[in-house]
């Protein structure tokens, strides 16, 4: 082999580094230094309300983590790999997830964006969001609609196997909800009342789990006050 061949080796080596170097994944919520954990106890107390909690909420104002609580959350459940201070719900095999925003350029550009990093002009992954770069299987982009949508994500887990993330938007309603028993779903803004019961449907079998982190701009609506003032008190 050639001196060229390995220095073209040797440079997508780094390349491949300085990839996995941009992923928040092992960079959030530290023991110490300016980011650390307990600088941020509503997202501690968010993640541990899952051990006991199967729907949550993570309700606050604008730009103060909601969206990357729920990434960082995700992405624990998809790697499969978990904090040592971890004391949320825990899933010990992979599964399939749907993730969901507003409408399908919000879900790209927010939650796609939070888990993957963007997406190339030609269409690819380059790493930089939560899920770690080298944990990324294999995926697909959406045959129609926004450029850099992606549609369908398979990643590495830590026990073996891999799990499955799709994306999906409220703005296609209801019934694309529908359909199979999911390990999770993370909603990113509030959804309409309909999508959310579809939501807690497609987890109700697998004893699963649907997250939600939005600010309440629609005002106490039947998915808000199912939180703050549920049935049974």
């Amino acid at each position: 082999m050639g001196s060229d061949d390995n220095l073209r080796r040797l440079h997508a080596a780094l390349a491949h580094l300085k990839r996995l170097d941009t992923s928040d994944f092992y960079t959030y919520f530290p023991d110490t230094g300016p980011t650390r954990r307990e600088l941020y106890p509503r997202h501690m107390e968010f993640f541990e309300a899952g051990a006991t909690f199967p729907q949550r909420l993570f309700c606050a104002a604008n730009r103060v983590g909601k969206t990357k609580a729920g990434a960082y959350e995700v992405a624990c459940h998809l790697t499969g790999e978990y904090p040592p201070w971890w004391q949320g719900r825990r899933f010990d095999t992979p599964g399939e997830w749907w993730v969901a925003g507003k409408d399908a350029g919000t879900t790209r550009d927010i939650v796609q964006t939070a888990l993957f990093g963007p997406v190339s002009p030609e269409g690819r992954l380059q790493g930089g969001g939560m899920v770690p770069f080298d944990r990324i299987i294999h995926y697909t982009r959406k045959p129609h609609g926004l450029p850099g949508s992606l549609d369908t994500v398979w990643i590495k887990h830590k026990n073996g196997g891999h799990a499955v993330v799709q994306f999906k938007a409220y703005e296609q309603g209801r019934k694309s909800f529908e359909g199979t028993a999911k390990q999770g779903i993370w909603c990113d803004e509030e959804p309409p009342e309909d999508v959310y019961t579809e939501a807690l449907y497609r987890t109700a079998t697998t004893k699963g789990i649907v997250l939600v982190t939005f600010t309440p701009l629609e005002g106490m609506s039947n998915v808000v006050r199912g939180f703050i003032q549920p049935d049974d008190e």
